[in-house]
């Protein structure tokens, strides 16, 4: 049977609402041609997403033995020189303008700081931070810890930017909820995942970080400004 038969039939058995099936192998390419468009589809699904793209939805769009992180490191090399750049935070892949231009992008597009996304102040920065090292913690736990009330509008504020969110609730009388950290938390400060915080003890047995500078407001620039690996988003 010939091969345009062969996908005649296909087509015909295939469910209306079914979109033909994408050729991820491409093995008719030459290999330096098939790389190409592996790197032109994983950047194209990730310039069309407004959140960072999984590893495995990437997957789904190159060859079986295809090695994304080549492929990311090959985009990022055509990027170099650009004022965005291809970023891994919060568990996937994501454009971003460069931090450079971030004050560009905001006057041109006529943007201004409303309360949402003014930059924290230092005592809720304080808070944030302690909460991504300690979590899941209550808010009686914070107070405990800053020997002063957290209130809940400060909370309400981190809240409200979605930094943080309701945890488990605390085995401790009366089963108040804990606060997490949240994607947004991630993607904000440039992190992929919780484990690029700074590790705490090994601030702590170098004597860049304690309780005590943490109270009193030594903390690291990157988490009180969010400067993380990019500021706006493409």
């Amino acid at each position: 049977m010939a091969a345009d038969q062969i996908e005649h039939d296909d087509d015909r058995t295939r469910p209306a609402d079914q979109p033909p099936l994408l050729d991820t192998e491409l093995e008719h390419l030459p290999p330096e041609l098939r790389w190409r468009e592996w790197m032109g589809r994983v950047e194209a699904v990730i310039f069309a997403s407004s959140d960072p793209v999984p590893r495995e939805v990437l997957a789904k769009v190159v060859g079986r033995n295809c090695n994304i992180d080549l492929i990311i490191d090959d985009i990022r090399e055509d990027l170099r020189g650009r004022p965005y750049e291809l970023v891994k935070v919060a568990g996937g892949f994501q454009h971003r303008t460069r931090p450079a231009f971030a004050e560009a992008i905001r006057v041109a597009s006529g943007q201004k700081m409303d309360k949402a996304s003014r930059p924290l102040s230092q005592t809720e920065a304080l808070v944030l931070m302690t909460i991504a090292y300690f979590q899941p913690i209550t808010r009686a736990e914070l107070s405990s810890f800053f020997a002063k009330e957290i209130s809940r509008d400060l909370i309400a504020v981190l809240r409200g930017q979605d930094f943080i969110a309701s945890g488990p609730r605390s085995p401790t009388p009366g089963a108040p909820y804990t606060y997490v950290t949240t994607k947004t938390f991630l993607s904000h400060f440039g992190l992929d995942t919780l484990r690029d915080l700074p590790d705490f003890e090994a601030l702590e047995d170098a004597g860049l970080l304690s309780k005590h500078k943490l109270l009193a407001g030594e903390i690291p620039m990157a988490l009180a400004t969010g400067g993380g690996e990019g500021e706006g988003e493409e």
